[in-house]
């Protein structure tokens, strides 16, 4: 079974930064894609960024210039690095892994302080 687990969310202020973590329980390569998605309170999960099997990036343009989606494959993890955040950014933050099935971590809380 296929388990992604999130870490690195947290308190932050306006203008900080935070790397979140995406810990897969299998090789990453064994993914066509794998991303994050966010939800903030009262409104719908948006996507935030994904990374192929084969290392291409994309972003929604709300963050483009400001997260980072990257990964260790030896480690199996995948990581957003989150730059001058907005307090628009706060939101639970979900790594997802496409095979083609999707599958979902557990969600990690990202709040910013203005």
């Amino acid at each position: 079974q296929v388990q992604l687990v999130e870490s690195g969310g947290g308190l932050v202020q306006a203008g900080g930064s935070l790397r979140l973590s995406c810990a897969a329980s299998r090789s990453i390569f064994s993914y066509i894609d794998m991303g994050w998605f966010r939800q903030a309170p009262g409104k719908q999960r948006e996507w935030v960024a994904a990374i192929t099997n084969g290392g291409s990036t994309n972003y929604v343009d709300s963050v483009k210039g400001r997260f980072t989606i990257s990964r260790d494959s030896a480690a199996n993890l995948v990581y957003l690095q989150m730059n001058s955040l907005k307090p628009e950014d706060t939101a639970v933050y979900y790594c997802y892994a496409d095979n083609p099935q999707r599958y979902w971590g557990q969600g990690t809380q990202v709040t910013v302080s203005s």
